[in-house]
């Protein structure tokens, strides 16, 4: 018998205590049952464990993969209302992988996707400060004086303060297109600190993630991570 926590990391979902979030959230069954404690105890060999209806066990091997996510799509493997998923384009993985942290549904780019719990967990986590990259419409006229607003940092809807770096890369009376630099990354955070200052998300397109670039890659696309690019991860986040 083994905590729930510790099973779900050696099943590469998430590490000990990002599993005690999934598990406050009630996205964790057991035998067809959610749970909401930690401290619930599986039998590792006869147990059925699901997170986000998706059936989860040890992993021998870890795999790392770049997907170039289109619109459209959402990030998590199950969707009750059958709507497309990340894991409709990760078919030929041969274990289950997980997306670190989330890009909306109406958004294209760069997502990590791994089944190494630890890592994604700190990539994923505001603390260790993981630079993403964004590009980003709106409709107007941007100027500077906003772009220090976002710089000094907005309220946000979860209460934190979000703030971010935002280079003009052209500006009309119509649109202007933006890069956006992250490096915390709350819940659609682009999205609503450009609202906060008058200029709507007309479009959005990550571009970089932790270093990562999917410039070769068409929507849909994706490839494994070589031995550098995953050494460069774990050394962003101290593994």
């Amino acid at each position: 018998m083994i905590r729930i926590n510790k099973y779900l990391s050696i099943c590469g979902v998430t590490s000990r205590r990002g599993a005690e979030q999934l598990i406050e959230k009630r996205r964790v069954a057991v035998n067809g049952q959610n749970i909401d404690r930690p401290g619930v105890m599986v039998d590792e060999n006869n147990d059925i464990v699901k997170v986000d209806g998706t059936v989860v066990k040890p992993v021998a091997d870890k795999y790392y993969i770049l997907l170039n996510k289109p619109k459209m799509v959402l990030t998590t493997l199950f969707d009750p209302f059958k709507r497309k998923t990340v894991a409709h384009f990760m078919k030929k993985v041969p274990t289950h992988v997980y997306p670190v942290g989330r890009l909306d549904y109406d958004t294209e780019g760069v997502l990590l996707l791994t089944n190494d719990g630890d890592l994604a967990y700190r990539l994923a986590h505001p603390k260790y400060m993981v630079k993403k990259i964004y590009l980003a419409v709106v409709s107007g006229a941007f100027t500077t004086d906003h772009s220090v607003l976002i710089r000094k940092g907005i309220k946000l809807d979860d209460g934190h303060i979000g703030r971010g770096d935002v280079e003009i890369l052209f500006t009309s009376m119509k649109y202007s297109k933006l890069k956006v630099t992250l490096m915390e990354g709350h819940k659609r955070e682009v999205k609503q600190l450009l609202k906060a200052v008058g200029y709507p998300v007309r479009d959005l397109h990550r571009i970089e993630f932790a270093g990562l670039k999917a410039e070769m890659l068409k929507p849909g696309r994706w490839r494994y991570l070589n031995h550098l690019e995953i050494q460069a991860l774990k050394n962003l986040v101290g593994l």
